[in-house]
């Protein structure tokens, strides 16, 4: 709580640009934010003025952050889990709590309660080495994923192998973090990929935005449309319940997204995430109340809002900087042409140099119809990253 306003202060670990796009909102509640970041130029230092500067693997960093703070939270969810156990004995509100964090932190925790919680998932196996790839493969078939429980995102600490040599070729040259061991689970033939938002506060209060289709390319999310096109309205309640549930199960508190396998055994969990996520940056321009709100709400234990749609479709693309980057203008610079192009596309920039493979913005565009939401919104994205020039 500011000694000064006596407003409500929300710590938040991490600079990147998920704590970036929690700044407006933050600003429009009135709620002071604080920053730890490693860097006084990372994204969200940039925009939140006040800022500690240091490690999340620093327990004393932690502390300064929690000084006078109402509650802590994250942009991502690689702190220490002894730090959080820590901060939370110490009396510190950490949302969400450890306890739960702790299945996004890893796979195996989480593939473990999920099917303690009776909800659906590949079939998947761990605790094994190299030596016992012969018999994961007899269990699970071949080719089969492989992938580290710790440490792994946008594709990374994932491989599909397709077979017993390549699979103890990626184990035997793939380090492993502390407390990290291997999983392996079988490959879904998918038809396509959803992800299932939920906001839930401390006091139970609940809400589940529209199920929105998402497209992968190198492990990395490039596009999202809300609501997913042409998924029946079973299937859609059905992912938001399993949304709901895990969500209550695992006792998550503040934005969740559980991304999900649209498959021939219906709908499977591949991944969760305890934060705001990718696949819910469609909100900002195309839902009542986007993530980013709700996420501070949540974790304030404050009444939700309403994560409804606005419009009939929202279309978000990545901006993510091209393999060559040789020559290509500032991401600014492009603003005079797709903003005189398309007056109703939204551009949002994260204040990230370039970088080939990097997430330095997305862009999102509402519509009442999808084809053109889709035509806009790819046109906007390719002009930025330099693929088309007109």
């Amino acid at each position: 709580m500011s000694q000064v306003t006596g407003t409500p202060c929300v710590g938040l670990v991490g600079g990147g640009q998920l704590a970036r796009m929690t700044a407006a909102p933050a600003a429009a509640l009135g709620v002071n934010l604080r920053l730890l970041a490693v860097d006084p130029e990372e994204s969200a230092a940039q925009v939140i003025c006040d800022v500690v500067l240091g490690s999340h693997t620093d327990f004393a960093a932690l502390s300064a952050l929690a000084e006078n703070c109402s509650v802590i939270t994250f942009d991502h969810e690689h702190v220490p889990p002894s730090h959080l156990r820590a901060l939370e004995a110490a009396g510190i509100d950490v949302q969400p709590s450890s306890a739960a964090l702790v299945h996004a932190q890893d796979k195996i925790t989480m593939r473990e309660a999920v099917e303690a919680a009776g909800l659906p998932t590949p079939l998947w196996r761990h605790d094994f080495g190299v030596d016992d790839l012969v018999q994961v493969g007899a269990a699970l078939g071949w080719p089969l994923v492989l992938k580290v429980s710790r440490g792994g995102y946008d594709g990374r600490g994932v491989w599909v192998v397709d077979d017993e040599p390549q699979a103890r070729e990626v184990m035997s040259s793939t380090p492993l973090a502390d407390g990290a061991a291997w999983l392996a689970e079988e490959l879904v033939p998918f038809a396509r990929e959803l992800a299932a938002q939920v906001a839930r506060s401390p006091s139970g209060q609940a809400v589940a935005y529209p199920v929105v289709r998402t497209v992968q390319v190198d492990g990395m999310c490039s596009e999202v449309v809300a609501p997913c096109p042409d998924l029946p309205e079973a299937k859609a309640l059905e992912a938001q319940q399993i949304g709901l549930r895990v969500a209550e199960a695992l006792g998550v508190t503040g934005m969740l997204a559980v991304e999900l396998f649209d498959s021939p055994k219906g709908l499977l969990i591949n991944e969760l995430a305890m934060r705001p996520h990718n696949s819910g940056h469609w909100s900002i321009d195309g839902a009542v109340t986007s993530q980013f709100e709700n996420h501070l709400r949540a974790v304030l234990d404050l009444p939700l809002g309403d994560p409804r749609s606005t419009a009939p479709w929202s279309v978000m693309v990545n901006v993510v900087g091209p393999r060559d980057i040789e020559g290509l203008p500032a991401l600014t610079e492009a603003f005079r042409h797709v903003m005189a192009r398309d007056p109703g596309i939204h551009v949002h920039l994260y204040g990230k140099p370039l970088r080939p493979g990097r997430k330095l913005g997305h862009v999102t565009v509402v519509s009442d119809d999808l084809d053109d939401a889709l035509a806009r919104a790819h046109h906007a994205a390719d002009y930025l990253m330099g693929v088309i020039d007109e």
